[in-house]
């Protein structure tokens, strides 16, 4: 049986995750938030508010759990890389907040990471996905 939806997780209960992206995923319908990690004080809250069932104090816990297929990452610009590099290694895809890198080489080894373990690295812009820039 194939699966009908992906299970994310969320590293982070920063603003623009509580504002932008949890409503948004919300209303997908091939897409289930399964999962936010924070060490920021602030995980009970956001999860009871926004019904999410599991929560993790650690980033870490969070890309240990099986069920998760995908991570996103609205982290400090500085630590995109580590998080996308420790991602891969657990066989989790990831969205990524711009910038996704701080520089070339950083983008390249994030990108190597992604295709040695097989799984997809987006960085968050929206740009893309708009008709009349899509041309």
């Amino acid at each position: 049986m194939t699966k009908q939806s992906v299970d994310w997780g969320y590293l982070s209960t920063a603003a623009i995750t509580q504002k932008w992206m949890i409503p948004a995923l919300q209303q997908a319908k091939n897409a289930n938030l399964a999962a936010i990690a924070s060490s920021s004080g602030k995980l009970e809250e956001v999860a009871e508010k926004f019904h999410i069932e599991k929560t993790y104090h650690t980033y870490e816990e969070l890309l240990s759990d099986p069920e998760i297929d995908l991570v996103y990452i609205p982290l400090p610009n500085g630590l995109h890389a580590e998080w996308v590099r420790k991602a891969a290694e657990s066989g989790k895809h990831a969205l990524c907040e711009k910038p996704a890198a701080l520089t070339a080489t950083e983008t390249k080894e994030m990108v190597q990471v992604c295709e040695d373990h097989r799984v997809l690295l987006m960085e968050a812009m929206s740009i893309s996905f708009i008709p009349s820039i899509r041309g």
